[in-house]
């Protein structure tokens, strides 16, 4: 059996393309240390896959921001707007790359960033491709074949990683009406064969195609252009050794198709759907010669593989088909898991516990054990599956209980909307389009500097907190200043808004470098949630009641809803993903009754990964959305009338969930946008959505400040979809990550722009 890794993160073990790309980005260091960086990740990763064994190790599976980004460069879907960065002087390629991620404010021009959405059901964020009628595309950027030759020239013969060319499609949206995007499949595939006789110029032997859309509802029309795509690939390339990766979810109805498509070897995400192998194997359809590469470890998740339910199902495998016709392979690229154990200590990981995981790293070598498993490596193995099984840290009974015995009516506020919010108006008493922002505030280098010397004791809790204060005092004088209607506390003191609260519920741990890329240059260190969940004490009252007493203005409460923390944690597998989300609810639900009776009006259970936990197909959706609309609703329904719940979601389709989006029943809905300019906020309207939303003008993932006028374009399309009396002011997401000196220009032109939007409001809108 051979092995191969679908994909392996890129960010650098301690983050070096991060700093790098952001060194870039601020001019302080030179697109030629940028490039050096880029080479020495992609060496250290090869590097580390030929050690641990990998037969078939991937290439242009790096990115400096977005694989699906990086494609739309390869064959040349750039949309025009972006046409005259390349033309200033001094710019090059990844100038014109990074001005589509994240928009171009300079030299005279202001441009927009593409929209960025998840990657299916993951917390990971691409950049959307963009397409037009008729669209022609044309090879541009030879990223791929540069990195399959410095590859070999590092004396490594690669498999190149291309997402499919029907899932590329899939993945972007049309920008005009009146076609339908796959039928621009005649009009890409030149591109795609244009590449591969590239490839194989050099020589290539194998590259995997990712078609991830495998595992979603594919129509006929999709489902022709797959087989007319590898038809027409075969056509061409008849030696060309082609690995097939679905992932993220079975075939499902799309497995005759997949099966009928002539290639060499089929990926199978077993770790999301173990079953599939049976169907295959039962279907008759599986041919002669073609292989099957079985994803058993597990890609997105931390836990080790238990490799005795894994050598089952090698060994069926085996029995149907014989091991010289399988590889062994993660379930899905590692792009999704932290890169190395071995830089965790037993500070943060007892080695009780650290003996339960396994990082990108150890990933690669449990694919190596499992190809040639020994009694001893199993014997080692299943010792560990025991110690976690058995553990006394995981289970508690007070908390067992408390779900046991919920009463039907624990999600549920006493009065209807309509009620509540004729009660919120008088006690609020907000003007028309209040504006408000999501939550964060910009955390400089001094702020981030502050809570590592307090971690590492260098600094004193008493003087840490003073400096926070200080911190906050400022941001609640600023936004009173430049007249925000709600304001929030800024959250200095927060690190991450899952990995705060995590922090400080029992049933979490946490890493000290399992860092995992959210979008180009962000990071995240998702908590490990492997036991009971319960809050201990209040997580966030003394914050915001500090900075409540510091203005006569009201001050948001800001926590993170159950949903998003269980889907943007690494998530314990002993148990159904509902229960472990009603334990975190009860404890957020603790924490809003705890500011209620602080005195706090407004608190906001931000949920934005509600749609991401969608499985991929339709057929499955309703017992996902029961399960975590109720989830949120049992955070927020232990309040009064007059208290206001907000909820902030992004970067999410809602057409098709709107009604699940009414049920959560949230009195302010705070949605992303600005990038779709206004598009999302459609199916709002035509549902004629019952409660308050806060659409966001402007867009926080790109450094760009947009002009009063831009935003208020923006609130005219608002309020011909939203009535008057529903409708917020507010960015898209969080302020963080954001520089201070843009964040206030921003602001300041929102607030405008919401002036101008009530004095003209007496006249006809559009």
């Amino acid at each position: 059996m051979q092995t191969h890794n679908l994909g392996y993160p890129r960010i650098g073990g301690n983050r070096e393309l991060k700093k790098a790309c952001e060194g870039y980005w601020s001019g302080k260091i030179s697109l030629h240390e940028l490039q050096s960086a880029g080479e020495s990740v992609r060496r250290n990763n090869w590097e580390v896959q030929k050690e641990a064994g990998i037969d078939l190790i991937p290439s242009n599976d790096f990115s400096f921001y977005d694989q699906v980004l990086d494609l739309s460069m390869t064959v040349g879907a750039i949309p025009e707007r972006y046409h005259e960065v390349i033309l200033k002087k001094g710019n090059n390629e990844l100038d014109l790359y990074f001005a589509m991620a994240r928009g171009y404010q300079k030299d005279g021009l202001d441009i927009t960033a593409m929209e960025m959405t998840k990657w299916f059901d993951t917390n990971y964020h691409y950049i959307v491709p963009e397409f037009k009628k008729d669209q022609q595309f044309k090879l541009f950027s030879t990223k791929v074949i540069q990195e399959y030759i410095e590859a070999k020239n590092q004396g490594l013969i690669t498999k190149p990683v291309l997402i499919g060319p029907v899932s590329f499609l899939l993945l972007g949206k049309e920008k005009e009406t009146g076609f339908d995007r796959i039928d621009l499949i005649k009009n890409i595939l030149p591109v795609y064969l244009e590449v591969l006789k590239k490839l194989e110029d050099n020589h290539v032997e194998w590259v995997q195609f990712d078609e991830p859309f495998l595992a979603m509802d594919l129509n006929d029309k999709e489902k022709d252009a797959l087989v007319y795509t590898y038809g027409e690939i075969r056509k061409a390339f008849p030696d060309l050794k082609i690995l097939l990766a679905n992932y993220f979810d079975c075939f499902g109805a799309n497995l005759k198709t997949a099966l009928s498509l002539p290639v060499d070897t089929f990926h199978l995400d077993l770790v999301r759907c173990p079953s599939q192998l049976d169907d295959i194997l039962e279907s008759g359809l599986l041919k002669k010669r073609k292989s099957l590469s079985l994803g058993l470890v597990d890609g997105r998740n931390i836990w080790k593989n238990d490799y005795l339910k894994s050598q089952k199902l090698i060994e069926k495998a085996i029995n149907a088909i014989g091991s010289d016709r399988i590889f062994i392979a993660p379930s899905c690229s590692l792009l999704h898991a932290p890169i190395d154990l071995e830089l965790e200590d037993e500070k943060g990981l007892s080695a009780e516990v650290k003996d339960w995981l396994a990082f990108a790293k150890q990933k690669l070598q449990e694919v190596k054990e499992l190809g040639t498993l020994t009694e001893e490596k199993l014997a080692k193995n299943q010792a560990s599956i025991q110690s976690r099984n058995k553990s006394k840290l995981i289970h508690k009974n007070e908390v067992k209980e408390r779900i046991a015995g919920l009463p039907e009516s624990i999600d549920q506020r006493k009065s209807p909307f309509s009620i509540r919010q004729q009660k919120q108006k008088m006690a609020l008493n907000l003007p028309l389009f209040p504006t408000t922002t999501i939550g964060s505030f910009p955390q400089t280098t001094e702020v981030r500097s502050w809570r590592a010397k307090f971690k590492k004791g260098v600094l004193s809790k008493s003087q840490y907190n003073k400096n926070l204060e200080s911190e906050t005092i400022k941001a609640i004088q600023w936004q009173e200043a430049i007249g925000l209607d709600v304001l929030v506390h800024g959250e200095f003191e927060r690190n991450d808004m899952v990995e705060y609260f995590g922090e400080q519920l029992d049933g979490f741990l946490f890493t000290k470098n399992g860092w995992v890329q959210s979008y180009g240059s962000r990071c995240v260190k998702p908590p490990i949630i492997y036991g009971d969940v319960s809050r201990p004490s209040k997580m966030t009252v003394d914050w915001t009641s500090f900075a409540q007493s510091q203005t006569e203005k009201l001050v948001k409460g800001m926590l993170t809803g159950p949903v998003t923390i269980l889907q943007w944690s690494f998530v314990r597998d002993d148990q159904p993903r509902k229960d472990t989300c009603n334990q975190i609810a009860l404890a957020i639900r603790d924490e809003v009754i705890d500011l209620e009776k602080a005195g706090i009006k407004i608190i906001q259970i931000d949920e934005p990964a509600i749609r991401e936990g969608l499985p991929l197909r339709k057929s499955d959706w309703q017992s996902y959305l029961d399960w975590a609309v109720k989830a949120f609703r049992i955070s927020a329904s232990g309040v009064q009338d007059e208290t206001q719940i907000h909820t902030h979601m992004c970067y999410s389709e809602f057409n098709d969930i709107i009604e699940n989006i009414a049920a959560m029943d949230a009195d302010v809905i705070t949605i992303e946008c600005s990038r779709s300019q206004m598009e999302l906020l459609d199916a709002f309207g035509e549902f004629n959505y019952p409660n308050e939303i806060g659409p966001g003008v402007y867009d926080i993932h790109s450094p760009r400040v947009p002009a009063r006028n831009e935003m208020y374009a923006l609130l005219e399309k608002a309020v011909q979809v939203i009535p008057e009396s529903q409708l917020w002011v507010n960015p898209d997401c969080g302020l963080k990550t954001r520089g201070w000196e843009e964040t206030k220009s921003a602001l300041i032109e929102m607030v405008s722009a919401a002036k101008l939007l009530r004095e003209s409001i007496s006249e006809p809108i559009g």
